[in-house]
């Protein structure tokens, strides 16, 4: 039987899948059951230290396709409710400060910044989908010179504060992993009256939903 985990941040990012799931499958003890599929979700609060403490729990269990779901902020090149495929993504923070030059945490030879994701999970229908590049952050930029300066110094695509430790975790546990975001707002001096939160969010579960389906078509 396969097995799949959907992680999110918050269930609020997931509810409309949630609902769906609970609609259509048998549920058992949060796990929803399709005829030759097991769907189970891990909320792991906001930032990349809860999603990497979340994720260790799950050592030693094995899924078939593990999709990290939720929304980000774009660098100016995509659109607000825009759906995107996360390949790659960093810890943009990671490193150490020698006067005005960033080091990071691979120069200093104490560890990885970059990841890709090792066991990518494919389908048709998310070849549609844009590739793009992320940092994880732990403080949202909304300042134009730390805007800029992330800007010279990495040329991200979004930026979330969970992307890079998901895709950590799955690399580690060999899962195949894909990471869905939809673009909430853009990454400029904070002002969330330009924010549209529920349209990512909805465009976000429409297509993981669609996906979903698919794949319990294939399965039975």
């Amino acid at each position: 039987m396969k097995k799949i985990i959907l992680v999110s941040a918050t269930e609020f990012e997931i509810e409309p899948t949630l609902l769906f799931l609970r609609q259509k499958a048998h549920v058992l003890k949060d796990i929803f059951i399709f005829k030759n599929l097991q769907i189970s979700y891990c909320i792991t609060k906001v930032g990349m230290v809860n999603t990497s403490f979340e994720l260790g729990k799950l050592n030693g269990k094995h899924f078939d396709i593990a999709i990290n779901i939720g929304v980000c902020g774009s660098y100016g090149s995509y659109s607000i409710g825009q759906v995107l495929n996360v390949t790659q993504d960093q810890f943009s923070e990671l490193g150490a400060e020698s006067n005005t030059k960033f080091i990071t945490i691979d120069e200093l030879g104490f560890g990885k910044q970059k990841n890709d994701i090792n066991y990518l999970y494919n389908h048709p229908i998310i070849d549609k989908l844009p590739i793009v590049r992320g940092i994880t952050i732990n403080t949202v930029h909304g300042n134009t010179n730390s805007i800029n300066k992330i800007i010279k110094q990495y040329h991200p695509d979004i930026e979330t504060m969970e992307g890079a430790a998901f895709i950590n975790a799955a690399n580690e546990f060999k899962w195949s992993a894909l990471q869905l975001r939809a673009v909430s707002n853009q990454v400029e001096v904070r002002n969330i009256k330009n924010w549209d939160l529920p349209l990512a969010i909805k465009n976000l579960n429409l297509f993981l939903i669609t996906l979903i389906k698919k794949i319990i078509e294939e399965e039975e």
